[in-house]
Parts: C-alpha cells; structure tokens; sequence
C-alpha cells in the first residue's frame, strides 16, 4: 500500500486560482484530505465556466472533494462554522480581513477547534500599505523582481508561464507542515501566513546576493560569468545548456570534450577568476565548437567527460523523458492530461495524485451530513444556499 504521509489530516480549502489550490494539491497528493469551498453553481473562478474539465483547474484540484455553498449567507457560514471542529487545517486566500469579517478567521476558528491551523495566502502579507492590494501571478514577478532578474537592462518583459503562483504554492504547503509538526509537539494552535511577494523572495535570494556583491541592480546576464554557464546551439540546431560553477575540474572537463585543451593555458581563462572577468569573451568560443557538430556527439563527449549539462527541452520534451518516466514524475488522466505528481519520494515510491477533479458541489450532500439533518440539507439545496452535482 503506497505510504501517504498525511493519511487521516482534513484540510478546509477557502479560495481559489493557483497560490492556494497547487499548495493544498500537494498536500492532497501526501494524503491529506482536501474539501474545496466554492461559491454555487459555477464554482471558483478559475474552472473557467468549464466545471471540472479545465485543464487548468484539474492540475491544481485532482483529488479534492467540493462542497458548494454560498458564503453570502448566515446559512451557509454557520454550515462552515459547524464544519471546522471537524478539520485540522483551514487556509484561505481572500484579500484581508474578508473570512475574519464573515466570522471565519483566526481567532473565530481557534474558539471552534483550539488545535486548529490556519493559514493565509494573500498577495503583499496581512499587513502594511499594500496588504489589501490584489494580487496575481504577473504582479508578483513585478514587484518581486523578477522581471527585472530575467530581463535584459532597461526593458523589462513578461514571462514565459508562471512562477509567483506556484513558489507560493510550495510556500503555502511547505508553511502547513511545519504548522503541523508545531502543533503536534505543542498541542498549541498554529497561525501561518504567506504571500505572493514573501514566497517570491525565495527566488531572488542570488540575485539580491548579487546586487551586494556587484553593488548594482543584477539582470539576465549578469550571473552568467559567476555560474560558468552557456547555452550553446549544436550543428543539428538543437540547444545545450552546460554549468561548471568555480569547479576547475569541470573546465578542464569541457575544455577535454571540446579537444580544446589549449584553452586551459589561455591566461584569459585558464583559472575561475580570470575566466570569470572574460567570460564573455570565452562565450563565442564555446559556441563556435558547439556548432561544429551534432547534440548527439556532443552528448556523449560531455557525458563522457562528466561535464555538468543538459538538453534544452520543451514542456513536451520534458514530459517525454526517459528520466522524467523512471522517476514516476507524471500521471496521465483519461485524456492524457499530465497530472504532475509531488516532487518527493517515500520509501522509494512517489505518492500518486488520486481520483479525478471535482464538479461543482460533487461532495455537498456528503460533507454536510456531518453536521446536518438530511431535512435541512434539502431545505438548504432548495434555497440556493448549497449546491450539488452528484451526476
């Protein structure tokens, strides 16, 4: 039986897009059981009025249960209110201060269930002169500078895919289990916070070491000569990437897979810090070899050589990977969708993602059994106040 580390925690998921819901797919994914709160009828809006056959909202929901009701009502946050003894964890992503004035925050939570870990993912922090901006994926690439970092001197542009949202994700689940080793050696409750400009701060770390050490703004280049790095086109015009960081043993390494040995006595290059100061001199260098041959004859002599190197591979390339394969990294739905699984292993196996995504209100009746009749289950249904998809 595939070991789930969070077999038997329940997570009460309020929110929706990606911050949140990629945070709470990898907990789901340990075995956590995850209940999405959504609003009736067409759900979060990130299902893109396409229920539960967004690819989209199938990436980030796979494996969570729906219960559908309307948070406008005293009906509907009383039933949310009785729920919560029954949960370890509620997380949020609504701007500030939203679920506390419903009576659904913190505190609120801690009276119904003291034990209770709360989390919240907003887009500047819970405090301060930004908190109730609102905030999504682009907005956290621009002001955590990462558009700058990526972009070449003064002319900033936008990214290809995400990654605001997802490091937030990572954040978001990586701050619940902590919260919860905390709550199991205190008892205590626990209150953990994230956000989108805090969790982006994790990928700028170099770039702000950088700024201290070369005492200006770093951009797209500028690490380059530190790490070493190339990415070179090959003669059948495929892409390499290589990386030697300040080894000497893999200079000489590509310098011996290029048969370029003569580089090694070039005072330019032939140690770190030289190399590092004409970096881009050596660049052209380096390309004009690359050009010459084949990736697959460049394959086996960096290989051969033990060179730090990769192939510059496509979304599709990258899915289709032997390595990525061995390694059970991707899950196929019925249609083919690639569902990713966690990025860790536990005793050898990799926890898989479970189920399908969720309709709207596919789990209604059967959260709210819980904590209500089946009489005022079908008066709620038939005021509006909850809805349910069990087709």
């Amino acid at each position: 039986m595939q070991h789930k580390p969070l077999d038997g925690i329940r997570i009460l998921e309020i929110g929706g897009y990606i911050s949140l819901p990629f945070g709470t797919s990898l907990l789901c994914a340990l075995g956590a059981e995850v209940v999405k709160v959504e609003k009736p009828v067409t759900g979060e809006d990130f299902r893109r009025h396409q229920n539960d056959r967004s690819p989209y909202f199938r990436q980030y929901n796979t494996g969570k249960h729906s219960l559908s009701v309307d948070l406008k009502t005293p009906e509907g946050v009383a039933l949310v209110k009785a729920l919560v003894p029954h949960f370890d964890v509620v997380l949020e992503n609504m701007r500030p201060g939203k679920l506390a004035a419903l009576g659904l925050g913190p505190e609120d939570c801690r009276e119904l269930r003291p034990d209770i870990v709360y989390g919240s993912v907003t887009g500047f922090g819970s405090s301060g002169p930004l908190a109730n901006r609102p905030a999504y994926d682009t907005i956290g690439h621009a002001f955590g500078g990462l558009y700058s970092l990526f972009s070449d001197g003064e002319h900033p542009q936008l990214a290809g895919g995400l990654s605001a949202d997802l490091v937030t994700g990572l954040s978001t689940a990586t701050g619940v289990l902590a919260a919860l080793v905390g709550r199991l050696k205190t008892g205590q409750p626990q209150r953990m916070e994230t956000s989108i400009m805090e969790a982006v701060s994790t990928l700028t770390i170099d770039g702000i070491t950088q700024s201290f050490e070369l005492g200006r703004d770093p951009s797209r280049t500028s690490r380059h000569p530190q790490a070493q790095n190339f990415c070179v086109p090959t003669s059948t015009g495929e892409y390499l990437a290589i990386h030697l960081s300040s080894s000497q043993k893999f200079w000489k390494s590509l310098c011996a897979a290029m048969d370029r040995m003569d580089l090694t006595e070039d005072p330019r290059f032939a140690e770190y810090r030289p190399r590092e100061a004409n970096y881009f001199e050596l660049v052209p260098i380096v390309e004009a070899e690359f050009a010459t041959k084949s990736k697959e004859h460049w394959e086996r002599a960096l290989t051969e050589y033990d060179v730090p190197y990769a192939p510059v591979l496509s979304m599709t390339g990258y899915l289709d990977h032997p390595q990525v394969q061995h390694l059970h990294l991707v899950e196929r739905a019925d249609d083919g969708l690639a569902l990713i699984r966690p990025p860790w292993m536990f005793d050898g196996e990799r926890p898989d993602r479970g189920g399908r995504a969720p309709k709207v209100g596919a789990d209604t009746r059967t959260i709210a059994r819980e904590v209500l009749s089946e009489e005022k289950i079908a008066a709620l249904l038939a005021s509006g106040v909850l809805y349910a998809d069990e087709s």
